[in-house]
């Protein structure tokens, strides 16, 4: 019998993406649930803090995980001449995005907005493309295609429901959403020069610092102590669960597979979130949640099983 580390390379195309694709895309899955439960959490706490303090409680507490991590683990650095772009990304997503990303959730429900999130995979292949950087295929198409419809299907007994100016929030989640397909294109050639964690906690550090020195010239820390038991709580989940492990995570999966790929597992991100938000804040679960559940997968799996050519 052939091992898999063995077997003719033309065999192994025929099979479809390798063994660390598909653990990239394992990762990636964990990583976007966490995303989900995260985004009912600051739907929660949307009601006691602006986006900007959100921002700064989620990647402050975060940065405090992923840097002592990085150090312990010898994660390797980025270079030198890396640095300046390296940051740049960073206050770009952990800054810009996720202000956005909160703003976005004070006007409108987590799975709504969610929802709006998960166009990200689609977002990712267009970005990916202009660059230059990861073809566009018809098997990658129909399989986000059919993943989006999925999450579509899945939330859309609550459209109805919505809150007024809902549509606020779906807008800038669409902007956030560009915004994160770019950091997810550009990132990877980083994180391979470097490591996981070096680039993460880099990026991390330099988008957690911009936010605290527009926090503190806003006054958005003083938010901060009004907290009760129970936002604190909140609190340390999404920076130590939604924010340093989910991230970790995600560049992990970033190093393992491509773009699209990882992006494509967003879309488990509204399910999540649903989830969890009709516990903390009573948004409704119905039958199509189950169906649309179902697509989802079915879209996760032909968009990363295709064959690739001998």
């Amino acid at each position: 019998m052939i091992s898999p580390g063995k077997m003719p390379q033309a065999n192994q195309k025929r099979m479809g993406i390798g063994m660390g694709e598909w653990i990239g895309v394992a990762i990636a899955l964990v990583s976007s649930c966490l995303g989900g439960t995260a985004a009912a959490i600051t739907r929660y706490l949307a009601g006691n803090a602006d986006p900007i303090t959100l921002a700064i409680l989620r990647w402050a507490i975060g940065f405090l995980c992923v840097l002592p991590a990085a150090v312990l683990l010898g994660a390797k650095w980025p270079r030198r001449a890396d640095l300046p772009a390296v940051v740049a990304l960073g206050v770009a997503f952990f800054g810009v995005f996720f202000v956005l990303y909160n703003l976005a959730m004070s006007y409108t429900t987590a799975a709504r907005a969610s929802l709006a999130l998960a166009t990200l995979p689609l977002s990712t292949m267009v970005v990916g493309a202009m660059l230059g950087i990861e073809p566009l295929t018809m098997r990658k198409s129909i399989g986000v295609s059919i993943a989006v419809l999925g999450v579509a299907a899945a939330l859309a007994s609550g459209l109805a429901a919505a809150p007024p100016g809902a549509w606020r929030g779906e807008l800038i989640m669409a902007a956030a959403v560009l915004c994160m397909a770019f950091y997810n294109v550009l990132s990877r050639p980083f994180i391979r020069r470097s490591s996981a964690l070096g680039f993460l906690a880099v990026g991390m550090g330099a988008g957690a610092a911009a936010l605290v020195a527009v926090g503190s010239f806003t006054g958005s820390l003083a938010t901060l102590r009004e907290f009760g038991p129970s936002q604190w709580i909140a609190g340390f989940y999404l920076g130590i669960a939604g924010g340093a492990l989910a991230f970790i995570l995600w560049v992990l999966a970033l190093e393992r597979a491509s773009p699209t790929r990882v992006a494509n597992t967003m879309t488990v991100n509204p399910i999540a979130a649903g989830l969890l938000a009709k516990q903390l804040v009573g948004e409704p679960i119905t039958a199509n949640l189950v169906v649309g559940l179902i697509a989802v997968f079915a879209g996760i799996w032909i968009a990363t099983s295709e064959t690739k050519p001998v």
